[in-house]
């Protein structure tokens, strides 16, 4: 192993609680929607890309007005994240501070445009970080990222930590090792390998 590539929600922190006021508040007063979500029902729809998500969430809209009203509920997510932050996953700084001394670090994730910076820069992360590419950046399936990013970096060896079987599923078409964090949003019965924390991975490769 000679690299590691991490997710972010479910893996490195979880924002589904701000999410949900922020597309709730932005649904209900500026579209004038009768819609709830909860932590609990983001956290089934995360890992998804974008348009998947929009499709899931508002079937009864056609395909421009799903793209409208998501892109409209992630500027809202956006501003209140860029306020708030979202909770970390324990001693998680530790953790890449010890890994990023070692190996070179980079994120994959489905997410939109501007996400990961603005997870990057709200927790002052990215000076562990060598790289990072989304779905919004490239308009690839999170396999086809994992892939592109190790090929432009030249890792030959790279593992994936995420928390979802979509996760599982992008690393098998990648061809790079899953590690399931098992705190995370989703269940996964045959990992690669598994941590309970962040910390495991110092376990694991140092």
């Amino acid at each position: 192993m000679d690299s590691i590539i991490f997710d972010v929600d479910g893996t490195l922190w979880n924002s589904t609680e701000v999410v949900a006021k922020a597309w709730n508040n932005y649904l209900q007063k500026e579209e004038h929607m009768n819609i709830t979500f909860t932590a609990d029902q983001l956290k089934a729809l995360f890992g998804k890309p974008l348009a998947e998500i929009a499709a899931l969430i508002f079937p009864e809209h056609p395909v421009d007005e799903q793209s409208r009203l998501i892109d409209g509920c992630c500027e809202a997510e956006h501003a209140l994240l860029h306020i708030t932050g979202a909770p970390l996953y324990e001693d998680l700084e530790k953790a890449l501070q010890i890994l990023s001394a070692k190996y070179p670090l980079y994120i994959v994730s489905n997410s939109q445009c501007g996400y990961i910076e603005l997870f990057l820069e709200k927790n002052g992360f990215g000076k562990y970080f060598r790289g990072h590419l989304c779905n919004g950046d490239t308009g690839l399936d999170k396999g086809s990222n994992i892939r592109q990013i190790a090929d432009q970096n030249g890792l030959k060896s790279p593992v994936y930590i995420g928390d979802t079987m979509g996760d599982f599923e992008a690393c098998r078409k990648a061809g790079v090792p899953f590690i399931l964090a098992e705190y995370g949003f989703g269940k996964v019965p045959e990992p690669d390998m598994r941590i309970s924390k962040p910390m495991d991975l110092i376990t694991l490769f140092c």
